[in-house]
């Protein structure tokens, strides 16, 4: 392999590995949308919102950070005023460890 084909594969390697660590991949069936994470890591890099309750989905402290509520009002799963309610239920759970 020649050396330009190799710097391509390294680097297509590489702007994919950056893709995983940047964003959340949410799915709800055949839907997907991607959230900005908060800082670089695989933790929740693949997400499935399929069957699961609000409040799981809510709990996941890095979730809930990187903007998952909105996702879940833009998708109809929940109103703005629950989301409200549950990022105050867990801010006051936070502020009190």
């Amino acid at each position: 392999m020649s050396f330009r084909k190799k710097m391509l594969v390294w680097g297509i390697t590489a702007a994919i590995l950056y893709t995983l660590l940047s964003y959340h991949f949410v799915f709800l069936g055949r839907r997907v949308k991607l959230l900005k994470k908060s800082h670089l890591t695989l933790n929740y890099t693949f997400y499935s919102i399929q069957g699961k309750k609000i409040k799981k989905i809510m709990s996941i402290a890095e979730l809930r950070k990187d903007g998952i509520g909105d996702l879940l009002v833009e998708w109809g799963r929940m109103s703005p005023e629950q989301r409200e309610m549950f990022l105050d239920l867990y801010q006051e759970e936070t502020d009190s460890e």
